[in-house]
């Protein structure tokens, strides 16, 4: 199994195509609490299991 990585909210607000302040307000409405300014692969995998992976794929290649 491939090591998973550590990504920022910015990262992710990228990948989804939005700003990192609607990134946030999602998290936050959706009530997911994020640890520190790095997002680990179980936070990532909490996002993407509420939000869906972004882009055309459900494949979580967003782990690699």
């Amino acid at each position: 199994m491939e090591q998973f990585k550590v990504k920022t909210r910015q990262e992710i607000a990228d990948e989804y195509g939005i700003s990192r302040k609607t990134f946030y307000n999602w998290i936050k409405k959706e009530g997911i609490h994020l640890t520190s300014r790095l997002v680990t692969p179980k936070e990532q995998q909490q996002i993407y299991d509420r939000f869906g992976y972004p882009g055309h794929t459900s494949h979580p290649q967003y782990f690699q």
